[in-house]
C-alpha cells in the first residue's frame, strides 16, 4: 500500500512531464507544508528561480496565527504576484505539484489571479 506522500509525489511527476517553463512564460510552483507554504516563479529552460515568496519571509513570519492555512495562502499568492510584476512577469504556467486544487493552492492562485498575474 502506498503513503498519501508517495501517491502525491506520482502525481508531480505526471503534472511535470506537462507543466514547463519557459522564459516568457515561466512555472508557479506551490509547496505546502502543515505549518508553511511556499511558492516560487521558475524558469526551466535555465533551471533559475525567478521570483519567490514564502510564510516564513519575515513581513509573514510576524504575523500572529497559523501559517498553513487558507488566510496566509492568499498572502503568499498577492505577495508571489507583486513581486513576479515587478519583475515584469505577467503570465506563468501553473504547477500545483500533486496537490488538489483546493483549500491552500486554490487560496494562493486565486489571490496571484486577482494581483494581475494570468495563468
Amino acid at each position: 500500500m502506498r503513503t498519501k506522500v508517495e501517491l502525491r509525489e506520482r502525481r508531480r511527476k505526471r503534472i511535470r512531464k506537462k507543466v514547463f517553463g519557459t522564459p516568457d512564460r515561466p512555472r508557479l510552483c506551490v509547496f505546502r507544508s502543515l505549518n508553511h507554504i511556499y511558492a516560487q516563479i521558475i524558469d526551466d529552460t535555465k533551471g533559475h528561480t525567478l521570483v519567490s515568496a514564502s510564510t516564513l519571509e519575515k513581513e509573514l513570519r510576524e504575523l500572529p496565527g497559523h501559517k498553513g492555512n487558507k488566510e496566509f495562502a492568499m498572502k503568499v499568492g498577492e505577495l508571489i504576484a507583486e513581486r513576479a510584476l515587478k519583475a515584469g512577469i505577467t503570465k506563468v504556467v501553473f504547477d500545483r505539484a500533486g496537490y488538489k486544487y483546493h483549500g491552500c493552492v486554490k487560496a494562493l492562485a486565486d489571490a496571484a489571479r486577482q494581483k494581475g498575474l494570468q495563468f
